[in-house]
């Protein structure tokens, strides 16, 4: 409307096909994305961890597709979504700290040189350092969700209902259970994505030029 100021984003339209500019500074990623995608993930997630957590090996989900049929015959449409907003968290802060971490460290590694090369083995450690900060960042997130989606599920609310259970019950340390291993598995997990990431973006960038 007029006399209205318009609405500026705070994120600038990317220019280039990732965060892997071949020149220029490198650009954060928009969080919205990885909000998004941790949305998109949650019910492949709900199966997988019906399945993980069958320890007696029951044969109650015999695979993802039995799986998903189970769970919406028992629970409804609704079960195949339980700790949606858990994962929703989950999944989004992990993609949004790893490329914050990721990009603030290439920048501080170029410094004013933003044509310098960055190697694979420099790619690897930074991808490293960017999976250590999500695991301490979101294991919190890690184990609500990992809750609201195991065999006890029934015993919470709703995703706060959980956190507080876990607080008033088992205390602040909880919320930190399985991180040594899950600190083990990240980093090298996320090292090698980066690496894949970077080469795949100089391709891209070299066959799909962008003004």
């Amino acid at each position: 409307l007029s006399g209205q100021r318009a609405f500026l984003s705070p994120f600038p339209r990317p220019r280039c096909l990732a965060a892997a500019a071949p020149a220029g500074k490198a650009k954060l990623t928009h969080p919205g994305k990885a909000i998004l995608a941790g949305e998109s993930s949650n019910c492949p997630h709900m199966t997988k961890k019906k399945s993980q957590l069958d320890t007696e090996n029951t044969g109650i989900l015999e695979g993802f597709f039995h799986g998903v049929g189970e769970i919406v015959r028992q629970q409804g449409l609704r079960g195949s979504y339980q700790g949606l907003t858990a994962t929703v968290l989950k999944q989004g802060s992990n993609q949004a700290i790893r490329f914050f971490v990721v990009t603030s460290l290439k920048n501080w590694y170029k410094g004013d040189d933003p044509n310098r090369e960055m190697k694979p083995l420099v790619t690897d450690l930074f991808g490293a350092i960017a999976g250590a900060a999500s695991v301490f960042g979101n294991t919190p997130l890690d184990v609500i969700k990992t809750r609201m989606q195991g065999l006890e599920a029934h015993k919470y609310k709703s995703t706060v209902d959980c956190a507080v259970k876990i607080l008033r019950y088992e205390g602040l340390a909880a919320f930190y259970k399985g991180t040594v291993p899950r600190l083990g598995r990240v980093c090298l997990d996320v090292a090698i994505v980066f690496i894949i990431y970077e080469e795949v973006v100089k391709v891209l960038n070299a066959v799909w030029k962008m003004d």
